[in-house]
């Protein structure tokens, strides 16, 4: 009589692989916990700081209010009013001009400063120390000294140059002195993120590039600045969202003035609320900063992530 072999499991074995999966979902059940408990803090101050007022400038955007009487719900008519209104379009076009004045010039100032500081000379680290001076000190205080700088009567800059301008009246120099401080302010910021980008870049590459034949500006732009990419979205990123929402500088220097040449979009929407006290409008016109900064980055996002590569080795 033959006997057959049978491959199914006896005696207390499934239990135990039944105990040992249970186990394992419990571990990991921990596990998560114990991240949310770590994330809870930081949880905590994305809600409480980012998410509940840009909710509750939503449910603002949607209402007239003028902060004394109640509010009252109109829709989508705060929306209609600034997409019609020729102030506001103004406003953006300021801005977007801002912008492409600032982070060019910023960008190409941050790498240049970098390559030299990274060659450590003497007194780069004075150096760093110095350059970064600006961005750590108080917008405001600082416009209010370069207000006083650009004085036309008994600004230093004019009598530097030994004549007169008017560096903060007239219409076409008022927003590039701005954006010129600006750019003063910032660019300590951007050089310290592109120092750290050119440490990370191993030297082997570098020499492989001499070994080639590359000359200095070669090695640069085929080996050194696509190296810098990750670096360089960073920067662009956090560039593109600090000028868009520039305020401090422009109010101590020219409030907007003359003749709503440097009306940036911040400053319209404090002038919305503070001046005229409407802030339903002021509550739209930043719901609509938002969206568009949101739409900048995302295509930044795009861009870099099709062209940078971020493991090297």
């Amino acid at each position: 009589m033959a006997v057959v072999a049978s491959n199914r499991p006896t005696g207390p074995e499934p239990v135990r692989t039944v105990a040992v999966s249970a186990a394992r979902r419990r571990q990991r059940r921990r596990q998560t916990l114990t991240g949310y408990a770590f994330l809870g803090p930081s949880l905590v101050g994305v809600v409480g700081f980012l998410l509940v007022p840009v909710i509750v400038v939503i449910g603002i955007s949607l209402h007239r209010w003028d902060l004394v009487s109640p509010a009252r719900w109109v829709g989508l008519d705060n929306y209609r009013s600034i997409l019609t209104d020729p102030a506001f379009g103004r406003s953006l076009a300021v801005t977007a001009s801002f912008v492409l004045l600032v982070i060019p010039v910023q960008v190409v100032l941050g790498i240049c400063t970098a390559l030299l500081l990274d060659r450590r000379l003497p007194g780069s680290v004075l150096f760093r120390a110095i350059f970064v001076l600006p961005w750590v000190s108080a917008p405001l205080a600082l416009g209010v000294v370069w207000r006083w700088l650009f004085d036309p009567s008994d600004g230093a800059v004019n009598a530097l140059l030994g004549h007169r301008v008017e560096w903060l009246t007239s219409p076409t120099l008022a927003l590039p002195s701005v954006a010129a401080v600006t750019v003063w302010t910032q660019v300590g910021y951007v050089t310290l993120f592109f120092l750290a980008g050119l440490a990370g870049i191993p030297e082997q590459y570098h020499e492989a590039a001499r070994i080639d034949g590359a000359n200095g500006w070669q090695t640069f732009w085929r080996v050194t600045l696509p190296m810098l990419r990750p670096t360089m979205f960073f920067v662009l990123t956090t560039q593109v969202i600090s000028s868009f929402q520039v305020f401090d500088t422009v109010y101590a220097m020219t409030q907007g003035g003359p003749a709503g040449r440097t009306q940036v979009i911040a400053s319209a929407i404090y002038q919305e609320a503070f001046t005229s006290f409407r802030m339903g409008r002021a509550a739209a016109m930043s719901v609509v900063l938002f969206l568009l900064l949101a739409a900048v980055t995302l295509a930044q996002q795009a861009y870099f992530r099709r062209h940078t590569t971020y493991e090297v080795g």
